[in-house]
């Protein structure tokens, strides 16, 4: 038996739409993972674009590249949620496909997943312009959240998780065009479990212009949205929380 088949096998899953700029440079930061025990579920949401041409040259290089393509364009809690249903790894990792991982994310997120058998993790990461140049911001992490500090700070950023979905099982976002992921850390969290952040900056995060999530006050609403309708907190306290959030979300921008 091969040491990587000894490595629990981590499911990636990266929504595509449109992504012909940048989604080169997200499979070769996978692709440059020291560790290399995983499979990169693709998940296209019926692009219009190269896209489809680009992932299947890497698939036709790398057993590991899956490419899943919708009929219709349904958003990405929907391309999310497709490729979790077809995940068969001990963890499960998000990417989107303008981001990128540092070369030793998995290994350093495994080895902090199985050292006390946590079921949920994220690290640091920083930003990025548009074109992939440095914004000199980094966005550090608590070592433990709870749904109570969540609520407050939205600081786990998808392209950080690591979820075990062999005691999860398979998750699932509800099917809302934005902040689909903020709802499923919060279902987690609010069932009993703790997410535990990996302090060290792992991850790239792209602030890509005219973006669903690049509108600060549209996100704002969301998260209002959220906090009244899905988490159904009394008007008081969701008051509190987003005084907190608007606060928290300054201090990361």
């Amino acid at each position: 038996m091969s040491a990587t088949t000894l490595k629990p096998l981590v499911s990636i899953v990266t929504p595509v739409f449109n992504a012909e700029r940048f989604v080169t440079e997200t499979i070769e930061s996978v692709l440059s993972q020291t560790y290399s025990n995983w499979e990169l579920i693709l998940v296209d949401d019926c692009s219009s674009d190269r896209s489809k041409e680009i992932i299947q040259s890497f698939q036709e290089k790398d057993q590991r590249i899956k490419y899943v393509c919708l009929e219709t364009n349904m958003g990405a809690a929907v391309a999310r949620n497709t490729g979790i249903n077809k995940a068969i790894g001990k963890y499960l990792a998000f990417l989107d496909s303008d981001d990128m991982w540092h070369p030793d994310k998995l290994e350093k997120q495994v080895a902090f997943m199985e050292d006390g058998q946590k079921i949920f993790s994220f690290t640091g990461y920083h930003l990025l312009k548009e074109d992939g140049s440095q914004r000199g911001k980094v966005i550090t992490v608590p070592s433990v959240v709870t749904y109570e500090s969540l609520l407050k700070n939205t600081i786990i950023g998808c392209l950080t998780v690591m979820l075990n979905i062999e005691v999860l099982g398979k998750v699932q976002m509800p099917t809302i065009r934005t902040r689909q992921d903020f709802v499923l850390w919060l279902s987690i969290l609010k069932a009993g479990n703790v997410a535990y952040g990996l302090q060290e900056d792992l991850a790239s995060y792209r602030k890509v212009k005219n973006s669903i999530s690049s509108n600060k006050l549209n996100a704002a609403k969301r998260n209002w949205k959220i906090y009244r309708e899905f988490e159904n907190l009394p008007f008081l306290k969701a008051c509190y929380v987003f005084i907190n959030y608007a606060w928290n979300g300054l201090r990361k921008a």
